[in-house]
């Protein structure tokens, strides 16, 4: 008997909180008894909101504002894994190779300006000359963002799941237990696949993979046939339209704030000049100062005389 009332309170409980949802806008948080919904405008401010109607374009772009400025997707799925995972800006590069085919750690592309490397050959710091030093750092875990083509009826997404394992099983060779989770937003036709291993395992390479997988969906295949990517979902082939990869290595990424080197000479620039306006303003003021006292001593001593 107390084994059914335990059982009768926890689906209660989880019936409840399913109930405790924002229909009109998939960014909030909901919890509470009775149930609260809200946005976050800051990391201390949060707005709450009425679920019964459509939400205010007011707080929805604030939202939004707070969400990019915090490098969290718009979507409900998808966006980085973790705040270091990154993305490769550069492209394409001719490498250094070890002769296992791995990249060597550093990369010059013939040049000599230099950067440092993950094992996926992604730069992971900032770029100078051919002093730098860079040690060999394992790409342990990749996010694949798909976004597939149309299709005639939704995706089912346990059976999704299962044809993207089968998918990478067949044409990239992945085990399947390094699909570690597969999202699926239906709306927006995007499925978030995280393949990770464990950090000290050196003999899988992701960047195969991740590799053919970009040229199959933005290019063409490197396989001879030149047969497209497809994931087979319940006898249906649904293929690909677009492909986006975050890296998360072994060791944070050595990134400094040479990104935004335009934006930051621009601050300084700005700062600067109301210093140096500043500075001349009380120089001058200054220099008026003791021209005034200059011309008042004689005046003062013609006085006393």
């Amino acid at each position: 008997m107390k084994v059914l009332i335990a059982l009768f309170v926890v689906v209660f409980v989880d019936v409840v909180a399913s109930q405790c949802s924002c229909n009109n806008m998939k960014w909030a948080k909901c919890d509470g008894d009775p149930c609260q919904c809200s946005l976050m405008f800051t990391p201390a401010i949060k707005q709450v909101l009425d679920c019964t109607k459509l939400i205010p374009k007011c707080y929805l772009m604030k939202a939004e504002m707070y969400r990019a400025r915090n490098n969290l997707t718009t979507r409900s799925i998808g966006g980085k894994p973790v705040e270091t995972a990154f993305v490769d800006n550069d492209g394409i590069y001719d490498p250094e190779c070890e002769n296992d085919g791995r990249f060597k750690a550093i990369q010059c592309n013939g040049t000599d300006v230099c950067w440092c490397v993950n094992s996926a050959g992604v730069r992971r710091s900032d770029k100078g000359d051919k002093n730098i030093k860079c040690e060999p750092v394992e790409t342990y875990w990749v996010r694949l963002e798909l976004k597939h083509k149309d299709v005639a009826v939704p995706l089912d997404a346990a059976k999704l799941k299962t044809g993207i394992e089968n998918a990478l099983l067949e044409r990239y060779k992945l085990d399947k237990k390094f699909v570690t989770e597969v999202q699926y937003d239906k709306d927006g036709r995007v499925i978030v696949v995280d393949v990770q291993k464990d950090k000290k395992e050196r003999v899988t390479d992701l960047s195969l993979m991740t590799y053919y997988m970009e040229k199959d969906i933005k290019v063409k295949p490197l396989f001879q046939d030149e047969k497209p990517f497809e994931v087979s979902v319940e006898g249906s082939k649904v293929s690909m339209e677009n492909i986006l990869v975050y890296y998360v290595d072994e060791v944070a990424p050595t990134f400094t704030m040479q990104r935004l080197t335009g934006g930051i000479i621009a601050v300084i620039v700005v700062v600067s000049l109301i210093v140096i306006a500043g500075l001349l303003v009380v120089f001058f003021l200054a220099r008026r100062q003791r021209a005034q006292y200059s011309k008042a001593q004689p005046r003062e001593m013609e006085t006393m005389s």
